[in-house]
């Protein structure tokens, strides 16, 4: 394990940002940063949360098709994961993200949050879906 690791669900609009706690087992929402029109500033945002928190991992999520394949969003996913990587200087790894905004949403919706609100923060809580996926399956595999 790399101990805390950050979580991204890119968006063509917005990218939400997660956190693990230090021993790589909880995955929280973080934010989320507005796209600026420049990969390289919003590659920098990304940084800065990877300096601030000391993460050994990236965790982008990977939009396959349902059927598993990929198609031209996963392409795009994967093609910034290596702009990342390179960016970051810590491995950026991807992880299947099929349905995580499809689970956040239901669970704020759950949350009573009203519309707009939950529009606001459903990045960052994907994001978390997507990190504590990785994380769990991270975890498993470790364990004898």
């Amino acid at each position: 394990m790399v101990g805390r690791a950050l979580g991204i669900d890119l968006g063509e609009r917005r990218i939400g940002v997660a956190v693990s706690d230090s021993e790589g087992r909880v995955a929280t929402p973080l934010t989320v940063i507005k796209r600026s029109g420049s990969r390289n500033r919003d590659h920098q945002k990304i940084a800065e949360l990877v300096d601030e928190y000391e993460a050994g991992a990236v965790v982008v999520g990977l939009p396959l098709s349902l059927d598993g394949g990929i198609g031209p969003a996963a392409l795009g996913a994967q093609h910034e994961a290596q702009q990342l990587e390179a960016a970051l200087g810590v491995p950026v790894l991807t992880h299947d993200e099929r349905l995580t905004t499809v689970i956040a949403e239901q669970a704020l919706a759950e949350s009573g949050l009203s519309g707009k609100a939950r529009r606001r923060r459903v990045d960052m809580v994907a994001a978390s879906v997507i990190l504590q996926g990785w994380l769990d399956s991270t975890n498993s595999e470790a364990q004898p």
